[in-house]
């Protein structure tokens, strides 16, 4: 891959940047306590940041740690959600002996007489059962007759004179799907923490459920921080659009929350005392803020979680972008709700999100981890001295390609990848598997 002016500056940007990489830097995840404790560590200069693994282990805890709920929906209500009983059949499967195939039931061996009349159909009424050398219509799903043989393909039979001929040889109980083939009554059909798919409705429905015992999805609230955002048209005179709001809600709900709502809030005290309200008062299981999570004079999250007594888990990841993200508990650990700070930054922002919330929201929602997986990047890919990198790519069916436009402030890159890379210190050669961070619209979403 050709390297770009670009991506030389960029280098040199990361090159500048120095962090002090001993081990008392990279903080204990889940140690800092309240946020009114002494701070050793940024009164001495250094950071707390933790590294990016830890800070994801860290946000698994927090959420598994958190007391679960369970409720009874209907099946349409359930898709997406995790199982919190077993799923158990509630009858045999198939309830019935079935014809596997359209063709014919005959009994005993043939020729067989055709039984005059219509043939059987699914859902019909129970049929009369077969005599010794006789052969019946029958349709896939339909029930089988009593003392029937064997199911004939009607491919692999034909009928002449209203006597019925095998083309080959029928064997005992061919294509006759016999009762609770696939289940007994009250079998096991999958565990408690399962998660809700298409396919787990089809198969609670063909056992007889209407509803299902599941653990609702974690609400979300998003705030967005600043004065400087724009609702509408274009940027003008040092004033922005927002980018995020559009964005997160969505991302949100593909990740697997209910999003109960996003408001935005200004820099300014008043600002500052919506937010602690807004963190007070707030029944959502997540709230999301962007912006202020860093120390200027209008950042405020850390001030108004420490006067809301929150418990700071993570206060900084070295990860790039994003690195100033924090995650908070607010209330006991069981059934506390949690904060999670993003940057204000873009980019910033979506790796704080599949940093801290995606795992976090996967742990409330009683959702297994996801798989990981890498892939081999082409080309080489320029790291950080210390922090973790997450590189927009596109993945192709042999590469994951790095693509471009991937400044914190840029969603250029990202709106065109299927992943991020996860890039370690240092950087990665040109054919080096890295971890892939799957983006749920590439993945999915909430149901894989």
């Amino acid at each position: 891959m050709t390297r770009t002016d670009a991506d030389r500056a960029l280098d040199e940007a990361l090159a500048l940047v120095s962090r002090d990489p001993s081990p008392s830097a990279s903080g204990a995840p889940g140690a800092s306590g309240p946020l009114d404790a002494p701070d050793a560590a940024r009164a001495a200069g250094g950071h707390r940041a933790a590294s990016w693994p830890r800070a994801r282990e860290t946000a698994i805890r927090a959420g598994s740690g958190v007391r679960a709920r369970s409720h009874r929906v209907p099946l349409a209500d359930a898709l997406g959600e995790v199982l919190t009983a077993p799923l158990d059949a509630l009858t045999d499967l198939p309830s019935f002996d079935t014809s596997a195939m359209d063709g014919w039931a005959v009994a005993g061996p043939g020729p067989w007489s055709v039984r005059p009349g219509a043939g059987i159909l699914a859902g019909s009424d129970r049929p009369e059962p077969l005599a010794d050398g006789e052969a019946v219509p029958i349709a896939t799903g339909a029930r089988i007759p009593a003392d029937t043989t064997a199911v004939i393909r009607s491919e692999h039979a034909r009928e002449d004179g209203g006597q019925l001929y095998a083309q080959r040889p029928v064997v005992t109980g061919q294509d006759i799907r016999p009762r609770g083939q696939e289940c007994r009554s009250g079998e096991l059909l999958l565990p408690a923490g399962s998660l809700v798919t298409p396919a787990l409705l089809g198969l609670a429905a063909a056992a007889g459920y209407d509803e299902l015992e599941t653990r609702p999805r974690p609400t979300a609230e998003i705030l967005v921080l600043g004065d400087e955002l724009l609702t509408e048209g274009r940027p003008h005179d040092g004033l922005i659009r927002d980018a995020l709001s559009p964005m997160l809600g969505p991302w949100l709900e593909r990740l697997g929350a209910e999003v109960t709502g996003t408001r935005r809030l200004g820099d300014d005290p008043a600002g500052a005392e919506a937010l602690f309200e807004a963190v007070t008062t707030s029944t959502a299981d997540l709230i999301v803020t962007t912006g202020g999570t860093a120390s200027g004079p209008v950042d405020h999250v850390h001030p108004v979680l420490s006067r809301a007594g929150a418990e700071l888990l993570i206060d900084g990841v070295a990860v790039r972008p994003g690195h100033p993200m924090l995650l908070a508990r607010i209330g006991d650990r069981v059934d506390g709700r949690h904060l999670v700070g993003l940057p204000g930054n873009p980019l910033a922002a979506v790796s704080g999100l599949l940093t801290l919330a995606e795992p976090l929201l996967r742990a409330l929602a009683g959702r297994r981890r996801r798989p990981r997986y890498a892939v081999p990047v082409q080309g080489d890919v320029p790291g950080h001295p210390y922090d973790t990198r997450l590189v927009p790519v596109l993945l192709t069916e042999e590469h994951a390609v790095p693509l471009r436009y991937h400044g914190p402030a840029m969603l250029r890159g990202v709106a065109a990848a299927d992943a991020l890379a996860v890039v370690p210190p240092h950087g990665a050669r040109s054919g080096q598997e890295l971890e892939m961070l799957d983006l749920p619209w590439a993945s999915g979403g909430c149901f894989t």
